[in-house]
């Protein structure tokens, strides 16, 4: 590695340290403080908000909120019930008969599975969990990609997996985000899980993120995808209007979740 190319990862990790501890960073002190330009500063503050980092803003930067870590595959789905139910209807509204469906692994896209049309289709999944609740419907041929499975997100993961993607061209791509944000993009915990997200995105027509308010407005570590590359974004009907705006001015359809029905107490 060159000398240029580590000050610039030591800078970078000062900066982000600075972040964290003070949520927020302007390019003038930054200059200051590391003895470079700010022309230098605006190029890095540029490079970690498109990695996903943080939120450019005029003159310097804001830190991004992480998305929630909460545990294993089993202790997630026992967490928002309603709410993932509610998002897996309306983003199993745009599946259609005949369709290919990359289902990704992660808890929201187990309700997905549990809620597609009863129609036939082909269900791809590198997600034992929704392999498993999908096997032996009637008018479904299910394909399982396989690999290691990893404990945390319950998905296959590695060289295996990535080579079967190759052979697979689906009409739609379920993505599991574990944040999504119109500037930072869709991103991941895990560096392997992003790569094979965004393999798996990369082959597919039409890619959609169903995510829970959590999750909206927040930036895990790894970019899995820029939020101009969604065709849908599925979230809850009290979702931030203003994370919705911003995607659909991107481009992307975005669905609203219907609210929770409030059942009537007699009288």
């Amino acid at each position: 590695m060159s000398t240029d190319n580590l000050l610039l990862r030591e800078r970078q990790a000062l900066i982000l340290a600075r972040l964290r501890s003070d949520g927020r960073v302007l390019a003038p002190d930054l200059a200051a403080a590391l003895n470079v330009s700010e022309d230098t500063i605006r190029r890095d503050l540029r490079d970690l908000a498109a990695a996903g980092l943080c939120q450019k803003v005029y003159g310097g930067a804001l830190s991004l909120p992480l998305p929630p870590d909460q545990g294993s595959l089993a202790e997630r789905s026992a967490l928002q019930t309603v709410g993932k139910s509610l998002l897996a209807s309306a983003a199993a509204t745009v599946v259609a008969a005949g369709n290919v469906v990359f289902i990704d692994a992660g808890s929201t896209n187990l309700s997905i599975a549990a809620a597609l049309p009863e129609v036939p289709l082909t269900v791809v999944t590198n997600a034992p969990a929704v392999a498993a609740l999908l096997l032996g419907r009637p008018g479904l041929e299910l394909i399982v990609l396989g690999g290691r499975v990893d404990p945390r997100s319950g998905a296959c993961l590695g060289e295996a997996a990535l080579r079967e993607v190759e052979l697979i061209r689906p009409d739609w791509f379920f993505l599991g985000a574990c944040g999504a944000d119109a500037d930072a993009g869709i991103t991941a915990f895990d560096f392997d899980e992003g790569a094979f997200k965004r393999r798996v995105a990369a082959v597919s027509k039409a890619v959609l993120v169903a995510a829970t308010i959590d999750k909206l407005g927040t930036a895990a570590p790894y970019l899995v995808l820029p939020s101009r590359r969604l065709s849908h974004l599925v979230i809850e009907h009290d979702a931030d209007a203003a994370q919705a705006e911003a995607f659909a001015a991107l481009g992307v359809q975005v669905l609203r979740a219907p609210a929770a029905a409030i059942a009537k107490v007699p009288a």
